[in-house]
């Protein structure tokens, strides 16, 4: 559903969450909701998301745990403003600042969070876009290395750092966390069985020194191909995007 202002309702969660998203350019989807089922916060615990965009990552994961507190930066003013309409509209505690992962707010960076969770933009930064509420989701201009950086500095001891990321970028992901946290698993997203993994989940431990671990691959869609409008989801993926369970990641 759209509405005169330029934005549109979603549902996530088989119509358990609905969320309002800009109706053009950039909008949360799989990516977000697997974010929120990776995370292993229970209830009482401190979360904070890094580049919370209108807020679905963070809204999922309110309504998978209860009892949270949950924060959000979002650096783009009209989409933290989403974030805190989604907030009012579920009936969600949370808290959603303004400001830029590279130059947080004073007062975040006094503050430490037993979970930080982080969708950072995927593609390299390129030419002016059309749509630069678009361009600035999307598009890396703070390094991944930075975000990673910042997602470490708000953890106390023990806490976790939860990324999703493009598969490729999983080098950098794993350069950016040595030696300041460990216990490291990695949880490769592939859209059908035998196929590469396009997505990777990654979550470590600040102060961990356990081992790496390379968990077995979640499919996303049982068809061999494309179904068309079918949806084909696998009963593992039904369960995360449509029930809200959550993603079996124990750190060693």
């Amino acid at each position: 559903m759209s509405d005169p202002a330029g934005t549109r309702d979603d549902a996530f969660l088989g119509g358990r969450l609905v969320l309002r998203q800009p109706a053009r350019g950039y909008r949360a989807g799989m990516d977000a909701v697997l974010l929120a089922a990776a995370c292993p916060a229970t209830p009482g615990a401190r979360v904070l998301e890094l580049g919370c965009g209108a807020g679905v990552a963070l809204f999922c994961l309110g309504a998978r745990v209860g009892g949270l507190a949950l924060t959000g930066l979002e650096r783009q003013a009209e989409m933290a403003a989403l974030a805190r309409h989604n907030a009012a509209a579920t009936a969600t505690d949370a808290r959603i600042l303004c400001g830029d992962v590279a130059a947080m707010p004073e007062a975040l960076r006094q503050e430490r969070f037993d979970h930080v969770i982080m969708n950072p933009p995927f593609f390299a930064a390129g030419p002016a876009a059309p749509d630069p509420t678009r361009a600035a989701s999307r598009h890396e201009d703070t390094p991944l290395g930075v975000w990673i950086d910042a997602g470490l500095r708000r953890l106390g001891h023990g806490g976790t750092l939860t990324v999703i990321h493009r598969a490729e970028a999983l080098d950098r992901i794993l350069v950016a966390l040595g030696g300041r946290a460990g216990g490291v698993a990695i949880l490769p997203i592939a859209a059908r069985a035998g196929g590469p993994a396009g997505r990777v989940i990654v979550q470590a431990a600040k102060g961990r020194r356990s081992p790496l671990r390379l968990l077995a691959p979640l499919v996303l869609h049982a068809a061999d191909a494309h179904a068309g409008d079918r949806e084909d989801l696998t009963p593992a993926a039904q369960a995360v995007l449509r029930h809200a369970a959550a993603l079996d990641i124990k750190l060693s």
